[in-house]
């Protein structure tokens, strides 16, 4: 018999926000995928399960993905990445492949869930609470109330439809805005002074940061911004 692919979200970075389900489909699959940048390279999300899951008799699987520009190399590495987990689903074993906070947002596992399950293989998908949600948490805010808006988008350094985001929208959730902060605070300062601006960096981990705009500050890779209609910065 096949095994089964589980794509596991293991929430934002605090082990005891992982959810119950996560925990037991963890503990009872003989094989943890870890998608890395590299081979040998760190895994935040495998340090966060360690917390909480006995790895000593799993064996962990490094599935490598590619962040080069070059969309063939891209492409390639996605392949191998599949292929590597179609021959360990062929030997009968189940797998369940972890990803920071919920699988369904920006998440490299789903490239994997809907190859495997096309290929004629069983997969589940467990979620896991979000950053912006942990963000908000920690911060006591509300992402949405009422019949408000809310978008969740990815930030780029090109920021030439941001203040038509910003009109369009009551709250907004920029992801990956390390790079951005500078020109989201000055669209915001320039054409939205009523609006609130939230940074939150590596968000339920010892170093994290949540708190105002402060350009001067080094943000990590994990670092999102909360920008809501209404209060002040």
């Amino acid at each position: 018999m096949e095994g089964k692919l589980y794509g596991v979200g293991v929430g934002p970075g605090e082990a005891e926000l992982m959810t119950i389900k996560a925990k037991r489909i963890l503990d009872q699959v003989p094989i943890i995928a870890v998608p890395v940048k590299s081979i040998g390279e760190d895994s935040t999300a495998l340090n966060i399960i360690k917390e909480i899951i006995d790895i000593k008799e799993k064996e962990i699987l490094e599935v490598e993905f590619s962040m080069d520009k070059n969309k063939e190399k891209r492409e390639a590495s996605r392949k191998n990445a599949i292929n590597l987990i179609k021959d360990k689903l062929k030997e009968g074993k189940d797998i369940a492949m972890i990803t920071l906070g919920d699988v369904s947002i920006y998440s490299t596992y789903m490239y994997i869930n809907n190859s495997i399950k096309e290929a004629g293989y069983l997969t589940e998908i467990i979620p896991g609470i979000t950053s912006f949600s942990a963000i908000a948490a920690k911060a006591q805010i509300s992402l949405a109330e009422g019949n408000e808006t809310l978008a969740i988008i990815p930030a780029v350094k090109d920021n030439t439809n941001l203040a038509e985001i910003f009109r369009s929208y009551d709250n907004v959730v920029m992801m990956k805005a390390a790079g951005s902060i500078k020109n989201i605070n000055q669209c915001l300062e320039e054409n939205f002074k009523d609006y609130s601006a939230l940074v939150a960096s590596k968000c339920g981990f010892e170093d994290e940061y949540i708190g105002k705009v402060d350009l001067e500050r080094e943000n990590s890779y994990f670092t999102t911004m909360i920008i809501k209609k209404g209060g002040t910065k």
